[in-house]
């Protein structure tokens, strides 16, 4: 959700700061500033502060548990994941008088006493939305000035309200809900409003309502269009360096339509994303956007040798930010002409033959990111010295000393890139020595970064770096997070080499857990057929409820959740049922940054039963003849034959019939998990006949019927199958035939 602006809803503001009169801080609640995350000075880093607002004193714990959540996934979303390095995070706890935010859920709904004054309908705005959680920008923007070294121009405020209702919003702070099954998700998507400037992908407005077809130029947003695909790429507008790929949130990177609130008329670049629906990562329209805005929030010389005129035989030096995931790239000319530096962060003038007179020294730091593609947005700085060789460096006896490095108070993933930093003087940069596990490793060329991906580790083992007699150690975390699914009770199993498959008849639940060996939440996501990763919350209306999934979805609040096969994310949305066979993904990633490996299982989703006109559980001491309606056995036993006459529907689960079960001209014939004691024989069932998990003792004939489907059953006998349309199929679940089979049957 993104709103133009967010204003002030009230005017209390927050006790404790110097701009409060002495009364008022005496009676406002205190703010106390703990440090999440740090990883350089505030004046040159992305600084992320969190506050909770409407948590009391006994309250905060739960605050500080779900900024855990949000963090966690933010580092699990590209791309916070490789710019970790770039963002000091500052959590601002706030003790309220009340629990809870304003308007929640409703209008008639109690205004709380709260530092920020949060509150859902836009603050108590009938006019507004419900799920449009605003806070009081005065508040938000002096408590955020209690963190030393933020500014406006360097900084990113989070406001998370104590509410388990969904909502959020996104100007120029981003807020969010912070107990609702989605909540952690939400505060990602209002980032990409408040810092990335991204635009709602939404068709709509109000929930439930397909909005209007746009009317008016072609937008300013990086990621919606009026142009073809064609004019895109002749004009070298949008996104169309992107165009064709395989995009992050699933699908392929083209031209969708609908968004900025707009049912039709302007498109998007992906059939979902972050901006569209929640649980997708951004696309990479919009994560080139984010890496853009991420980076020039913090400054890629973080130090240098001073500008000025420098010696002929100095070592002239410069420091960098860090990427988790790559090194950035740092080049240097003399006169214009690139020097053989190898990536190094130095550059020893002693060792270059140099006229007298004046030279002009310039550094060059790039992001080669794959992120970025557009050369205008690649973030790059340059720095110049001039060279003059009438001037002697100064030698110093300070010793070599550690000055910063990647965070030795936590473990490091086993594809993390580890930095390091030193004491530098003019005439020295001290070498760095990495080891693992005791085990000096080369690193050549830049030796501030030390790159594990290349070292391919699993499990743990101990990184090192030493410089003069210093040493750091860090721990290397390479053990996978686990991740385990658990499904509700399927009509039948069938373990393959490739994983499990399962076949269900009706909407089937998937819960994961997952777990790690080391601290913090762990990112559980999964996929289907091959589409975008999606985060796994739980359900909607529950975090701890598993996620259901049916052929058309389950419709919450105007929004649909579960759709099997192409997804539905409005219910206007018309898109095939998702019905038949899919392969569902899943793993996690843990607080460290480890992808685990994914696991998988195949489901094929039958169409659900016919509704039970009448049922029968239990024993019945006879035969049971069918002649109308639906029969439903249900845990059952039925002592005898069964017929099933013209028009008449029998459905068997978990049940037991002791005789032949004949069906001529019958509508449906479903037998799941049953057994049958005799022969079964299907003529001219003119609606569906299926048969999955269960157990036929004598042989099994189905003639010109429609729809059957024969799936892991044991059949004691021979297997007869003739003129039916279309040919019975198995659902890649081989049956255990004892006898011959024949017909359209012989190699089911």
């Amino acid at each position: 959700m993104r709103i133009r602006a967010l204003t002030a809803v009230l005017a209390v503001l927050a006790g404790g700061l110097t701009s409060l009169p002495p009364a008022a801080q005496a009676a406002a609640p205190v703010a106390t500033v703990v440090p999440i995350q740090v990883t350089g000075p505030a004046a040159s880093r992305f600084n992320l502060v969190v506050m909770g607002d409407g948590y009391t004193a006994a309250e905060l714990p739960k605050f500080r548990e779900q900024v855990d959540k949000h963090l966690n996934i933010l580092w699990s979303i590209e791309p916070f994941k490789s710019y970790r390095n770039y963002v000091n995070v500052y959590a601002v706890e706030i003790a309220s008088p009340e629990s809870g935010v304003d308007c929640d859920p409703d209008l008639t709904s109690p205004q709380r006493d709260t530092p920020l004054q949060m509150g859902f309908w836009g603050g108590c705005n009938p006019a507004s939305v419900q799920r449009l959680l605003t806070v009081s920008s005065a508040a938000a923007t002096q408590y955020a000035d209690l963190v030393a070294g933020t500014t406006s121009a360097n900084r990113q405020i989070l406001a998370i309200g104590n509410s388990d209702t969904y909502g959020g919003a996104g100007g120029t702070y981003a807020t969010a809900s912070g107990g609702n099954a989605l909540s952690a998700l939400i505060a990602p998507h209002e980032l990409g409003h408040s810092l990335g400037g991204l635009q709602d992908e939404y068709d709509y407005y109000a929930r439930g309502e397909r909005g209007a077809p746009y009317d008016g130029p072609e937008p300013s947003s990086i990621h919606h269009t009026l142009l073809t695909e064609r004019q895109m790429i002749d004009q070298k507008q949008k996104w169309y360096r992107w165009l064709g790929e395989p995009s992050e949130s699933g699908g392929t990177i083209g031209r969708y339509e609908g968004g900025m609130y707009a049912g039709s008329g302007v498109w998007r670049p992906s059939a979902h994303s972050m901006m569209k629906t929640l649980g997708y990562f951004f696309d990479q329209v919009a994560r080139e956007r984010m890496t853009q805005r991420i980076s020039a929030k913090a400054t890629l010389f973080q130090s240098s040798t001073p500008v000025g005129q420098v010696a002929a035989d100095q070592v002239v030096w410069l420091q960098t930010l860090h990427p988790d995931s790559h090194e950035l790239t740092v080049s240097w000319t003399l006169d214009s002409t690139a020097l053989p530096t190898a990536n190094a962060r130095a550059v020893d003038l002693s060792t270059l033959t140099l006229a007298p007179g004046l030279h002009t020294l310039t550094a060059t730091i790039v992001d080669p990111t794959d992120f970025i593609r557009d050369p205008a947005v690649r973030p790059t700085a340059s720095r110049s010295w001039t060279v003059n060789t009438t001037l002697t460096a100064q030698p110093s006896t300070t010793p070599p000393a550690f000055t910063a490095q990647t965070s030795t108070e936590h473990p490091v993933s086993a594809d993390e890139v580890v930095y390091a930093e030193t004491t530098q003087t003019d005439t020295d940069q001290p070498a760095i020595t990495w080891a693992v596990d005791g085990t000096p490793t080369a690193n050549p060329g830049n030796d501030r970064d030390f790159d594990l991906a290349p070292l391919h580790l699993a499990g743990r083992h101990t990184l090192t770096a030493r410089v003069g007699d210093q040493t750091l150690t860090w721990q290397v975390d390479g053990v996978e997070p686990t991740v385990a699914a658990t499904l509700s009770k399927p009509l039948l199993t069938v373990q393959k080499p490739t994983g499990p498959e399962y076949v269900y008849n009706d909407a089937f639940t998937m819960g994961l857990a997952a777990t790690d060996d080391s601290a913090g939440y762990v990112v559980p996501s999964f996929r289907v057929d091959g589409d975008g990763w999606y985060n796994y919350y739980g359900w909607p209306t529950d975090a701890s409820a598993p996620f259901k999934f049916t052929a058309e979805g389950t419709e919450i609040d105007h929004l649909v959740y579960g759709k099997l096969g192409v997804p539905r994310v409005v219910p206007w949305d018309d898109v095939p049922p998702g019905y038949g066979r899919h392969r569902v993904e899943y793993r996690a990633i843990d607080a460290t940054g480890n992808i685990g490996t994914p696991r998988r299982f195949a489901v094929t989703l039958l169409r659900p039963a016919p509704t039970c006109t009448s049922t029968i559980t239990g024993v019945r001491n006879s035969s049971l003849i069918v002649r109308s309606g639906v029969t439903c056995l249900t845990n059952a036993t039925v002592k005898g034959p069964v017929r099933i006459e013209a028009g008449a529907s029998v459905v068997a689960v978990d049940s037991r019939i002791g005789g032949p079960l004949d069906a001529d001209h019958a509508a449906d014939v479903q037998l799941l998990r049953s057994t049958v004691a005799g022969p079964v024989t299907a003529d001219h069932v003119t609606r569906s006949l299926v048969a999955v998990g269960s157990t036929v003792q004598g042989p099994v004939s189905v003639t010109a019927t429609t729809a059957a489907a024969l799936a892991g059953n044991t059949i004691q006998g021979p297997l007869t199958c003739a003129a039916n349309t279309p040919a019975p199929t198995n659902l890649e679940a081989p049956n255990l035939v004892s006898g011959p089979r024949s017909g359209q049957c012989a190699k089911l």
